[in-house]
């Protein structure tokens, strides 16, 4: 699987693209199945962008744990998949088209500087301005490094 590091920043156009890292793109190699699922995040607000196969695992994971046959487990599907789109940088700038209703969702419109956050199996888009708001103090890190981790 692909492993995306790394923070990239771009301008939503007035057609709501937005032009895609290179480094991302260097990152699938050549040859590389460029198509990406995008959705909103079910926490915190930005949106996620997977690899087409890493979104087949993620999306396998997820559909193990559930009983089709349990009316609950059928709508939290229905909404886990809700707004999906699949985007794929065009050949000429490397833009990707995100659906309006997606980027409204993370409140991004035309003109908004966006940051393409790598986080290792996924790629966050956020607005910049709540992406930065997002950054803990290194001390509440510290903390929460130590409470998980140990």
């Amino acid at each position: 699987m692909v492993t995306f590091i790394g923070e990239y920043k771009a301008k939503v156009d007035d057609r709501g693209r937005i032009v895609f890292p290179a480094a991302f793109k260097a990152a699938m190699g050549p040859g590389a199945d460029l198509r990406f699922v995008v959705k909103a995040s079910l926490f915190t607000g930005s949106l996620e962008m997977y690899s087409y196969a890493e979104w087949e695992v993620e999306a396998a994971a997820v559909k193990a744990k559930l009983n089709f046959f349990n009316p609950e487990h059928d709508r939290f599907w229905r909404e886990y998949m809700r707004g999906t789109a699949i985007v794929e940088p065009d050949d000429k700038l490397g833009r990707i088209l995100i659906p309006k209703a997606l980027l409204e969702q993370a409140g991004v419109t035309s003109g908004t500087e966006v940051v393409f956050s790598g986080n290792n199996h996924k790629i966050e888009i956020w607005p910049k301005d709540h992406y930065e708001a997002q950054k803990l103090e290194r001390n509440a890190f510290v903390a929460l490094a130590e409470k998980i981790l140990g």
